[in-house]
């Protein structure tokens, strides 16, 4: 009896492999959203459960349970929908929603009780907890400082920045700012948002707000240091705002494989990153 050798293109009982045609995976030019949502995927830092982060239509991120749950399970005021990768608090009509993991983290203390149903997956998720902690995989993280680290105390850690008329504050210093596309090697673009060797904001003392009103809460600081790019083109100011490079900033097949770190800004939410002198590179933005 002599060994039968199947060539390589066929499996073990000699059918033939059907290999079907790799498909390139693209973004439509008129999403509302170029995220990726198979990049989206975190684990809760306080319970070591996964959950999906997604816009919403005010540019904020919302982390949502990864998996849907049935609609007549979940409260009305619980209920998320994600239509075109966009989060909406609301119901779509289908018998399916998703809902926020806030409220079935286990490590947090709900406002109110669940229906049984939801409080049964919270005791699945506080059991995969467990687990994870008894197995050394996961470790409770602490959440940020709110006190800015910085070599240069007059230099913001997180800098107040004006674009698009509006003020946004960065997750960290302007010329730290990373590009969000994806490559080509599908990994996420190294190049900064600010051009090397160019200087196009300027850093000025203003208001606190734009417009103060009378009912408006007083804060200790009158003037506080800020990154302005309003005098660039509209083109240039949305380049920062979508945290483009000067490479992605006009390539409409790339995708997004990060979110944007802009958050709006508020004075009084915000008041622990505020500067009221100009960093000591102010000279250079100017």
């Amino acid at each position: 009896m002599h060994p039968i050798h199947t060539p390589r293109s066929r499996h073990w009982d000699g059918s033939p492999h059907t290999q079907g045609r790799r498909r390139t995976l693209r973004v439509s030019a008129d999403s509302p959203t170029r995220l990726l949502r198979t990049a989206q995927r975190a684990e809760c830092r306080d319970c070591g459960n996964p959950i999906d982060f997604h816009p919403t239509l005010t540019r904020q991120t919302v982390p949502l349970h990864p998996t849907e749950l049935p609609t007549a399970i979940v409260p009305a005021p619980h209920r998320w929908h994600v239509a075109s990768g966009i989060a909406r608090h609301a119901g779509d009509g289908t018998p399916w929603c998703r809902i926020t993991h806030p409220t079935l983290c286990p490590a947090h203390t709900t406002p109110q009780l669940l229906p049984p149903a939801l409080d049964t997956l919270r005791r699945r998720l506080a059991l995969r907890t467990r687990r994870l902690l008894d197995a050394g995989a996961f470790t409770p993280g602490e959440h940020p400082a709110a006190e800015p680290s910085s070599e240069d105390a007059c230099r913001p850690a997180r800098p107040v920045v004006q674009l698009l008329y509006n003020r946004y504050i960065a997750a960290r210093p302007v010329e730290n700012i990373q590009c969000v596309a994806q490559t080509a090697r599908r990994t996420r673009c190294t190049h900064p948002v600010l051009t090397p060797g160019t200087t196009p904001g300027k850093w000025t003392l203003t208001p606190t707000t734009l417009h103060p009103t009378h009912r408006q809460r007083s804060l200790p600081a009158t003037a506080i240091a800020l990154y302005d790019l309003g005098h660039l083109p509209h083109s240039e100011q949305r380049r920062w705002r979508t945290q483009h490079c000067t490479v992605h900033a006009t390539a409409q097949s790339a995708p997004d494989l990060a979110l944007t770190e802009w958050e709006p800004f508020d004075p009084l939410h915000h008041h622990a990153f505020l500067a009221t002198r100009l960093p000591g590179t102010a000279q250079h933005h100017r």
